[in-house]
C-alpha cells in the first residue's frame, strides 16, 4: 500500500549522489553512481515500488530528465532558487541528495518545466540562433568601438557594408590596427553566414508546429518571434490564465500592501487604499520579454494596435505605460489563439484578451 520511494539527486558531471527515503520519511539507502546512462538506468531499475525522483535545474537536466521519465512515476526538475533549505547549515553531496529527498516528500518543491520532445529540436535552433544574433551584436559593437576611440563619427550601418569598407579602413594607417579591423569584418561576415544557415533551420523547423499557422496570423509577431515563442513556452497549457504569462515573460506590475484591516464598530473591514506599485517582476523569461516588447513597439505604428495606443497616450498614460500594455495585450492574445486553436479574429480575440 506505501510502498512509495523519494529519491533525491545531487547531479555532476563525474557522479550523482543518491538519498532514497521511505514513505516515513527515513533514509533507507544512499549511494553514489557515475554519471553514465547504463550506470543510471541500473540503478532505477533495481528500486522497488512507485518512485518519486527530484533533483536540481542545471546544465544535464535536460538529458537526465529524458532519461528519468520514462523509468519513474514522478519526477520533478526543482528551482535552485527556491530551495533556501539546502542553503543552511552543512553542505555536502550526500546532505544535499538527503534534503532534495526529504523536500521532495513534503511537497515543497517548486518545479521547472520541460518541454516535451515535439519542441525540443526548435528548442535547440532557437537557442543557436539567439546566440548568432548576440555574437554579431557583439562584433558590431566592438568594430565601432575602434571608430569611438578615434573620434572617427561611425553612426549608421554604412560601417558594416562590405562595399564601404575601403573608405572606413582607409582611416588608419597604422598596419596592426587595420588588420585588427580587417579580422572583425571577417568574424562579422562568417558570424551573419552561420546567422542565415541558422534562422533558415529555425524558421522550416517552426513552419511544422501546429501553433505556427494560427499564431503567424497575429499582428506584429512575424516568424522569428513566433518560432520564439512556441520554443520558450513549449505549450500554452502551462499558464492557467494571462496574469500567469504575463509574470512569466516580466510584464506583471509587483504590488505591495499592509495592514489591510481593520476593526469598526465591531466589524472586519478592508481598508480602501491603492496598493503600492513596486515596478516589473524580476523572475521573468528573458526571450519572452525581448519578444513581446519589440513586438509592442512595431504593434503601435499600425492598425488595430495604433487606435488602441492612442486612445490610451489621450486619456494621459504615459508612453511607457501604453508599450507595456499593448505588450500584455499581445501575449494575451497569443495564449487565447493558442489554447482555443480559432483563427486570429481582431474584433474578437482583442476584446477577450482585454
Amino acid at each position: 500500500m506505501n510502498d512509495h520511494k523519494y529519491v533525491g539527486l545531487d547531479v555532476h558531471q563525474a557522479s550523482i549522489s543518491i538519498a532514497v527515503h521511505n514513505h516515513q520519511g527515513k533514509r533507507i539507502s544512499q549511494a553514489i553512481i557515475e554519471t553514465k546512462i547504463d550506470t543510471i538506468r541500473d540503478f532505477f531499475k533495481g528500486l522497488s515500488g512507485t518512485i518519486h525522483v527530484t533533483f536540481e535545474e542545471g546544465a544535464q537536466a535536460n538529458w537526465l530528465y529524458d532519461l528519468l521519465q520514462p523509468l519513474v512515476a514522478e519526477l520533478i526538475v526543482c528551482n535552485p532558487i527556491h530551495n533556501r533549505l539546502l542553503a543552511a547549515g552543512n553542505k555536502a553531496d550526500a546532505i544535499d541528495a538527503d534534503r532534495l529527498a526529504y523536500l521532495l516528500r513534503a511537497g515543497s518543491l517548486k518545479s521547472v518545466y520541460h518541454a516535451a520532445l515535439s519542441t525540443r529540436p526548435l528548442k535547440e535552433l532557437v537557442h543557436i540562433y539567439d546566440c548568432l544574433v548576440s555574437d554579431c551584436t557583439r562584433v558590431m559593437n566592438r568594430i565601432k568601438a575602434i571608430f569611438r576611440s578615434h573620434s572617427i563619427r561611425s553612426a549608421g550601418r554604412s560601417v558594416y557594408l562590405k562595399a564601404d569598407r575601403d573608405q572606413w579602413l582607409a582611416h588608419f594607417e597604422q598596419p596592426a590596427r587595420r588588420m585588427r579591423l580587417q579580422l572583425l569584418y571577417e568574424e562579422l561576415d562568417s558570424l551573419n553566414q552561420l546567422r542565415h544557415q541558422a534562422r533558415l533551420a529555425m524558421l522550416k523547423e517552426a513552419r511544422q508546429q501546429p501553433a505556427y499557422k494560427k499564431l503567424i496570423k497575429v499582428p506584429a509577431l512575424g516568424p522569428i518571434r513566433v518560432a520564439q515563442i512556441i520554443a520558450t513556452m513549449g505549450t500554452p497549457f502551462r499558464f492557467r490564465g494571462k496574469r500567469q504569462l504575463w509574470a512569466y515573460c516580466g510584464l506583471a506590475v509587483v504590488t505591495r500592501t499592509s495592514s489591510d484591516y481593520e476593526f469598526v464598530a465591531g466589524k472586519l473591514l478592508r481598508k480602501q487604499k491603492p496598493a503600492q506599485t513596486r515596478g516589473l517582476n524580476h523572475n521573468y523569461n528573458r526571450r519572452l520579454k525581448q519578444v513581446f516588447k519589440s513586438a509592442a513597439l512595431d504593434a503601435i505604428g499600425r492598425e488595430p494596435m495604433k487606435g488602441y495606443y492612442a486612445a490610451m497616450i489621450e486619456k494621459k498614460m504615459r508612453p511607457e505605460m501604453a508599450r507595456l500594455t499593448v505588450a500584455r495585450k499581445i501575449a494575451a492574445v497569443v495564449l487565447v489563439v493558442w489554447k482555443s486553436q480559432e483563427e486570429y479574429d481582431e474584433t474578437k480575440l482583442i476584446k477577450q484578451a482585454a
